[in-house]
């Protein structure tokens, strides 16, 4: 049976890939794309596109409203040098709370490797270039914990846009590695399809991929991704 799936931050690498695999199986796709985004590859995909900004309380409730959803997942990021605040928190909360209000009990959430207790694995230059964003994906991670709700959180560490490989791999301990946006896709479908991942927090890698992520190796952030 096909499902009403609600998908914030499809136009990013890996909510393409996300919004693809929902409607190639036949899911009835909703993504959210902010009204200044090139939305060409999302409508592609055959999903119905939502023009609405995830800062944005209205445009929240009217998506929401706009269907009865069987879950909602985002990959919702914060774009580099766009000022405070941030959707990925305050978007984020906004979303959990609308989820909420209306009983939709299912999200999946894409974070990162380095918030919550993963701070543990990530190197001293991870935290020097991406504390801001650690410590705003795990207040929005321990938000949606509280909320109630039948979460699956996905921490991926560092993400390439090689070509799926279907050897992406998911660990509840605490486990930094490599993994492309393709196969990080695949493996949130396979959350929201088992009823066991609810209440999980996953790091996900590929261990066929050897490649260090760049902060791992002491390499400062790229200007532009």
């Amino acid at each position: 049976m096909s499902k009403n799936i609600l998908l914030f931050g499809g136009t990013g690498r890996t909510g393409l890939h996300i919004a693809k695999l929902l409607s190639n199986r036949g899911d009835n796709v909703t993504a959210v794309a902010r009204p200044s985004t090139d939305k060409t590859k999302l409508i592609e995909t055959g999903s119905k596109v939502f023009s609405g900004n995830p800062l944005n309380e209205e445009d929240i409730n009217n998506v929401f409203d706009e269907s009865s959803f069987d879950a909602v997942i985002s990959s919702l990021g914060h774009r580099r040098g766009e000022p405070e605040p941030r959707a990925d928190l305050v978007g984020m909360k906004m979303i959990i709370d609308a989820a909420k209000s209306r009983s939709i009990k299912r999200l999946l959430m894409i974070t990162m490797i380095g918030a919550g207790d993963s701070i543990q694995v990530v190197s001293d230059k991870v935290i020097e270039f991406l504390g801001v964003p650690i410590k705003a994906k795990t207040e929005a991670e321990e938000y949606l914990k509280n909320s109630e709700l039948d979460f699956t959180i996905l921490r991926p560490g560092g993400l390439n846009d090689g070509p799926e490989s279907g050897t992406g791999e998911m660990h509840e301990e605490c486990i930094m590695g490599v993994i492309s946006t393709a196969d990080l896709a695949q493996l949130t479908l396979k959350c929201l399809d088992n009823d066991s991942s609810i209440g999980k927090t996953y790091h996900t890698i590929d261990p066929e991929i050897k490649e260090v992520a760049p902060l791992q190796r002491g390499e400062n952030l790229p200007l532009k991704k």
